[in-house]
């Protein structure tokens, strides 16, 4: 792939959640217009695989183009950068290609340098235990000494403004008969340890599953953004039901695309507020 050329980084390796809005917004202008000259949306998603009956119904999305890579690193494990610049080129648009490029290379270095440490992938099996002695003591109920680390049954991502609401699902999921052990970053962490280096250990190696709290702010957040697309990269696909969006207020902004696959618990929603918190306390419960 000659685009890869001009960089070290190995595309083949990032995984498509990498790419942030920006660079989606930009491939959609290039391949949205259906063209008669140049290959468009729907030269891409046959390329991916997509069905003919799929495309059609991807035809009345507003965005087709956000659609089918939107679907595609859900369905696909294998959705990587490498492959979708592949796909462009094996589809002769290169001009797409050698003009984002640069956008697509400074999205991939900022997702390789939050996951410097650790590496996505370990390859001990044992990966409840901490592989190192300064992860033996990162919360507040550690044993220093070498100990059984703190294990939790959900890590919670969210952004400052919304922690009243963190404080009502601590009182709902911990303080009653669920008797649920979250992981709050800011109550339960200690402090001096690298912040991407612990999230990572948390999500990956003490927590069953991740509840990301979203609201605007979230959107605006890379602490967040991180913490989600490292969720999302343990689990492609959401195959382990690994990840549970929650929604508790009205949001002015568009809900975060990489989460559309999934059940949202939504305490918006009359319809589902009165069983907001038994179905997300049981979604937690679950081995």
């Amino acid at each position: 792939m000659a685009a890869s050329c001009k960089s070290t980084i190995d595309y083949w390796s990032i995984p498509l959640l990498s790419l942030n809005f920006n660079v989606r917004k930009k491939l959609a202008l290039y391949l949205n217009p259906r063209n008669t000259v140049a290959a468009d949306w729907v030269t891409l998603a046959e390329v991916m695989g997509f069905t003919y009956l799929e495309i059609r119904n991807y035809e009345q999305s507003e965005n087709p183009t956000a659609k089918i890579l939107e679907e595609w690193q859900a369905k696909r494990p294998d959705a990587t950068v490498g492959k979708l610049l592949s796909m462009l080129e094996e589809a002769e648009r290169k001009d797409v290609v050698e003009d984002l490029i640069d956008l697509i290379d400074e999205d991939c270095r900022k997702y390789l340098e939050r996951l410097r440490e650790p590496p996505v992938q370990v390859p001990e099996v044992d990966s409840c235990l901490p592989q190192t002695q300064e992860r033996n003591g990162i919360t507040t109920k550690d044993d220093p000494t070498g100990g059984m680390p703190e294990l939790f049954d959900a890590f919670i991502c969210y952004c400052q403004s919304d922690i009243e609401f963190v404080h009502e699902m601590i009182r709902q999921l911990e303080q009653t008969d669920y008797k649920l052990k979250l992981c709050v970053f800011d109550r339960d962490v200690l402090p001096g340890t690298c912040v991407w280096t612990i999230t990572s250990e948390l999500i990956e190696k003490r927590c069953k599953r991740m509840v990301v709290v979203i609201s605007d702010d979230y959107l605006d957040s890379d602490a967040c953004d991180f913490q989600t697309k490292f969720a999302l990269s343990l689990c492609p696909g959401a195959q382990q039901k690994r990840l549970i969006p929650v929604v508790y207020k009205s949001m002015k902004k568009p809900f975060p695309s990489i989460l559309r696959f999934l059940t949202v618990c939504d305490y918006t929603r009359p319809c589902t507020q009165s069983w907001f918190w038994i179905r997300l306390a049981k979604a937690l419960s679950l081995p």
